[in-house]
């Protein structure tokens, strides 16, 4: 028996890849109901059709909820009567959270807050919120706000369990063909026989596919005490092996370097040296528990922690390094790539 049997499973930002692929997991069990929640009505209403389409004996277990995250009273409509909540609407791409830092703020920040508060009032049980990379060390706005939302989670956790709710976080890199992702890109310019548009080959990124990023959310829904951090390990490449991949399945068009943009970084870190020090290593995954000192910094003074840092962080320089033979294995396991190729097939024959 699953814990979501019977449950109602509330999904913020839902008509997102992530909700997409959260419903392909669970919409033909024994689920209860699962709730979207997102701003755009357009979006909810492709995905209503999609699966009166795909799903017609299920369609009816999925409710539609507009709102937005910075709106309290939104979220408290949508939350009441839930058993569980996955977090995952966000401003996720990073030039625009680098022009308009206060949306990102108003997003990712405030609106967690939001989640966390409506969650609490309304008794959901487990709250799991979707962080980012980018959040460890952050140089830039989105990583900046990905990583106060963090700290929200992590402050509220102590008073939410008093409360009967267990809020948690999750942390991974990129996800492959998710929204604003480079995949998707790389492939529509293969199509308008355009070089493809390359930053800094030698950059390093962690790659996941979907289904990896709800396995991550669900281990983490099973194993969390309140204020945990979970991580996968993940592989990684450069983007210079990554273009070659999609040219290797799509075709070569060529490469135009391009520089990089806004905030980007060099590399990804996945847990900082100071997180990894109170890593708990769980086989796929990493828990690190919260930090549960108070404010009384008195005893502290007396008796302190002498070493505060593990030796390096998980950066997606030191994961496992895929070559382009094995970085074309790993994006093959995303469901847009298989989907774009049966396309170019067709097109072929």
């Amino acid at each position: 028996m699953s814990a979501f049997d019977d449950k109602t499973l509330l999904i913020t930002g839902g008509t997102g890849s992530f909700g997409h692929t959260v419903l392909k997991h669970f919409l033909t069990g024994d689920i209860a109901e699962i709730r979207i929640f997102s701003r755009d009505e357009k979006k909810q209403d492709d995905m209503r059709h999609e699966l009166q389409a795909q799903y017609p004996q299920y369609a009816s277990r999925v409710k539609f909820y507009i709102g937005d995250v910075r709106d309290l009273q939104s979220l408290r409509d949508a939350t009441w009567g839930a058993d569980y909540v996955f977090h995952a609407a966000a401003l996720k791409e990073v030039p625009s959270c680098e022009f308009f830092p206060m949306e990102a703020v108003r997003s990712n920040i405030i609106g967690t807050d939001n989640v966390i508060r409506a969650a609490v009032e309304s008794r959901v049980k487990n709250v799991v919120c979707l962080s980012t990379d980018k959040a460890a060390y952050p140089i830039n706005a989105m990583g900046i706000s990905k990583a106060m939302m963090e700290h929200v989670v992590y402050a509220s956790a102590r008073a939410a369990a008093e409360h009967g709710t267990t809020l948690c976080c999750t942390r991974y890199g990129n996800v492959m063909c998710s929204r604003g992702s480079v995949i998707p890109l790389f492939i529509d310019q293969i199509r308008a026989g355009v070089p493809i548009t390359v930053t800094d080959p030698e950059m390093t990124r962690f790659l996941m596919n979907l289904d990896e990023a709800v396995e991550l959310v669900l281990f983490a829904f099973q194993h969390a005490n309140p204020g945990d951090l979970f991580i996968q390990k993940a592989d990684a490449s450069t983007i210079g092996d990554l273009a070659r991949a999609v040219q290797q399945l799509f075709g070569d068009t060529g490469i135009r370097r391009i520089g990089t943009r806004h905030g980007e970084k060099l590399y990804e870190t996945l847990m900082t040296r100071e997180e990894r020090l109170r890593s708990e290593d769980m086989g796929r995954y990493y828990r690190v528990a919260a930090d549960s000192r108070d404010l009384n910094y008195d005893k502290f003074v007396v008796s302190g922690q002498v070493r505060t840092m593990a030796d390096e962080a998980y950066t997606s320089h030191n994961t496992h390094r895929l070559d382009t033979a094995a970085t074309v294995e790993k994006i093959m396991t995303a469901e847009y790539v298989q989907e774009r190729l049966k396309e170019k097939e067709k097109t072929s024959d």
